[in-house]
């Protein structure tokens, strides 16, 4: 197994205040999601890269009165993978999740 490529300190603060900056636009999206200010048709068709990265159960478990089971047995039956990410959802795995809540 290859090594992780050495970094200067210099580029790994870079890095770590770009995760920390992402982490914060992906909180911010499931706030949004949370009290009603975004919806999940605008989740599922925003092409801003802190949105498609985020996973879809984490999206799914941020709507109000769905809980990780619920978010769990949802994928399970449209047949997403739990790991999967916005940006890896096909046609119909969006049309189906829109079509379960109702957008």
């Amino acid at each position: 197994m290859a090594s992780p490529p050495r970094l200067t300190d210099e580029q790994r603060a870079a890095a770590l205040a770009k995760a920390a900056e992402v982490r914060t636009a992906r909180a911010a999206v499931k706030a949004r999601i949370k009290n009603h200010s975004m919806s999940l048709n605008d989740v599922l068709s925003s092409e801003d890269p802190n949105v498609v990265g985020i996973k879809v159960l984490s999206i799914l478990e941020s709507l109000p009165k769905v809980g990780k089971v619920k978010a769990r047995r949802l994928m399970d039956d449209i047949g997403i993978a739990h790991n999967r990410r916005i940006q890896g959802l096909g046609a119909q795995q969006r049309e189906a999740l829109l079509k379960e809540f109702g957008v």
